[in-house]
């Protein structure tokens, strides 16, 4: 009570009137009522810390001290649940300990009675103060690494002799930045040497001279810098010049001696962490002219030495798949200057061949990279989009040394994906026929196109971005509007796929004469876009240039033009309508017809004929394929070799029509394609 008053005295009223006072239970000490509660909090200054020592504890006693109760939370968190009877040196053993809050932190009294009591309690009563916390003693933390010093709020750290304090202000170090620019020899050590370095340290020598020579270090055979078991730096040593960074160095192996930096000016580092007791580094240095290294990578130097003086000029090879000067160079001549630099000086970079230009259709993938890497002797891998596509050329390429993709067997030219054609994928098995024949199944004849406008006709889809027709059945139409329909059977369905015509290119041999002569019939359509393959749209093979035709060979003929069982014969086929026919001999397709007007039809080099009784194409079909082998034949793939022309209307002919003979115009296809694609 006399230490108590003591403290009182020597505080003023207003400072202790917030450091210090009582803490009691509502009542207290006659004892509290039924339902009575409190909520008390203080908290401490900075640097201080807040507690209360409690003198009375009289409350109901119950498990877990569930009915009355006093709570003391520190900063949030609960340290103290009390309840029951406690004599005075009880509390102030194992109660009043953990009543303290942390430094700047804050206490806080939670009190509740429930609404009965069997006997009187008179509550309790403790006393707050408020004191300085000692960071130097109690406070492990407080990062002075020498000299802690506490007082009444905070503390400060100092240093020993020799040492002071860096920014941080917790940290003692030595001062060893030193600037020893434009001296050419002189002595640099760690921080004591002899002795042990210190500790904490972070040391820069600057050494600077002219620029055509350079420093040369040499040091001591005593070399002590702490490593761990591992041989890797805890404290450490490098040197920062020009061309790069040497070291880290440190253990009891010192650097090589002499050691020569090619540069003429250098920074030494040297640090060291708070612990160890070794010796350190001592070096001199001195300098001497500057001399050029063999440092231009992925090359040789000829002649080939460890260094070269100044005016020695070399031949620089670049090695095989690296070039120099942005590619233009694999070989270049180069002279040592004063500055221990080369001039001229390009670095031999590695052949990148970039992606390669690829076709449509065409899926270009990297072999064993998940990055996209276009350098020397990487590959890459080809394949096609989908199964209606295949590749022609080598799947595989591998970047040369001339910057150039090259096939695993050493082949030029890039691979591309060409349409699969002439295979489709329903068999075939009925004998339709156009002339009162049977309707096609849907991918039957899945290059089979249809055109309604402005004459009813067929055409043949020969890849995804063309097809042939003739000439006749959209000569004098608009190229633009033209419109095709394919992937269908059903001259009326609303499914079938829409193809826009961009361009139309008639045969410049076509005479445009139908009445007498039809000899080059035959015209391309270039589309706006590239249709999408599947088993109902895909195309038909071109014939080899010279495959020539045989008598009665069989071959299939399509379209959607008139059929007998029409009774008029000029109202077309709803449905793809399809005959198998033979090759007619030489003599009978001369046999020509006479038309209305008394003239001859002309027949050339450039037809044949097919047909035989109740079985030919009619009014309708013209423009459409004849394809061989015969679409119920086992064999494939299936060519176009003819185009429907012309002939006598169906109700005057009883057996065969004319047709334009493709392979007479596989090069003048070819050709036109190329030049297009060009373009």
């Amino acid at each position: 009570m006399l230490r108590l008053s003591l403290l009182l005295l020597l505080l003023p009223y207003s400072t202790y009137s917030v450091l210090l006072g009582w803490v009691e239970s509502p009542g207290y000490p006659m004892g509290y009522s039924p339902y009575a509660s409190m909520n008390w909090s203080r908290c401490a200054p900075r640097g201080h810390t807040l507690s209360i020592r409690l003198i009375h504890l009289d409350l109901e006693e119950t498990q877990n001290c569930e009915n009355d109760a006093v709570k003391v939370f520190s900063n949030g968190s609960l340290v103290a649940v009390l309840c029951g009877k406690k004599e005075y040196k009880e509390l102030q053993k194992t109660v009043n300990p953990p009543l303290l809050s942390s430094p700047g932190g804050c206490l806080t009294l939670l009190f509740h009675s429930d609404y009965s009591n069997t006997k009187r309690h008179t509550g309790f009563r403790g006393f707050y103060t408020v004191q300085d916390f000692d960071e130097c003693q109690d406070d492990p933390n407080n990062e002075c690494t020498q000299f802690c010093h506490n007082f009444i709020g905070g503390y400060h750290c100092s240093c020993r002799h020799g040492y002071y304090l860096a920014k941080n202000k917790h940290t003692c170090t030595v001062s060893c930045t030193e600037d020893l620019s434009g001296l050419k020899k002189g002595v640099i050590s760690s921080p004591s040497w002899p002795g042990t370095y210190a500790e904490n340290a972070n040391c820069q020598y600057t050494l600077s001279v002219e620029e055509h020579l350079q420093l040369e270090l040499h040091f001591s055979e005593t070399f002590d810098v702490e490593q761990n078991n591992d041989s890797q730096c805890i404290d450490e040593l490098t040197i920062e010049t020009h061309p790069g960074t040497l070291g880290p160095f440190c253990g009891n192996k010192p650097p090589p001696s002499p050691l020569l930096t090619h540069s003429h000016h250098i920074q030494i580092r040297f640090m060291s962490d708070g612990f160890g007791s070794n010796k350190g580094f001592s070096l001199h240095f001195k300098t001497r002219g500057k001399v050029c290294r063999p440092v231009i990578s992925n090359s040789i130097m000829t002649p080939q030495k460890p260094d070269y003086h100044r005016g020695q000029t070399v031949k620089v090879t670049c090695n095989v798949g690296y070039v120099a000067n942005s590619g233009l160079l694999t070989q270049y001549e180069t002279t040592c200057q004063s500055s221990g630099t080369w001039g001229p000086s390009y670095p031999c970079e590695i052949v990148d061949c970039g992606l390669p230009l690829i076709g449509d259709n065409s899926i270009l993938q990297l072999v064993d990279s998940a990055d996209q890497k276009t350098k020397y002797n990487d590959q890459i891998q080809f394949y096609c989009t989908s199964k209606y596509y295949k590749l022609e050329g080598n799947d595989t390429y591998t970047c040369n040394a001339s910057g150039e993709w090259v096939s695993v067997d050493g082949k030029e030219g890039m691979p591309k994906c060409t349409e699969v054609c002439g295979m489709p994928e329903v068999d075939s098995s009925s004998s339709g026929r156009i002339l009162g024949g049977k309707n096609a199944a849907l991918g039957e004849i899945p290059w089979q196109l249809l055109i309604k406008e402005p004459k009813r006709g067929g055409a043949t889809l020969i890849n995804d971005q063309w097809a042939v027709t003739a000439a006749h059945v959209i000569t004098g139409f608009e190229e633009s509007t033209l419109k095709l329909f394919g992937g269908l059977v059903d001259g009326m369905s609303s499914s079938a796929s829409v193809i826009y015509s961009e361009k139309i290119i008639i045969h410049p041999g076509y005479a445009n004469n139908e009445e007498i002569n039809f000899n080059n019939d035959i015209a391309l359509i270039k589309f706006k876009s590239r249709v999408n393959l599947g088993p109902n749209l895909l195309p038909i093979c071109l014939p080899e240039s010279n495959r020539g035709l045989v008598e009665n060979e069989q071959g299939t003929v399509s379209g959607w033009g008139a059929t007998i069982e029409n009774k008029r014969l000029k109202q077309s086929s709803r449905f793809l309508q399809y005959v198998h026919i033979p090759v007619m001999s030489l003599s009978s397709c001369r046999d020509t017809p006479t038309t209305s007007s008394n003239k001859k039809m002309i027949f050339t080099d450039n037809m044949f004929c097919a047909g035989e009784t109740g079985k030919d194409s009619c009014p309708g079909d013209s423009g459409g394929p004849f394809v061989l082998p015969m679409l119920s034949s086992d064999e494939g793939p299936h060519y176009l070799i003819g185009i429907v022309s012309w002939g006598l209307p169906c109700k005057d002919r009883s057996y065969k029509g004319w047709y334009t003979k493709v392979e007479n115009y596989i090069d003048w296809i070819q050709r036109t394609i190329e030049a297009e694609e060009t373009q």
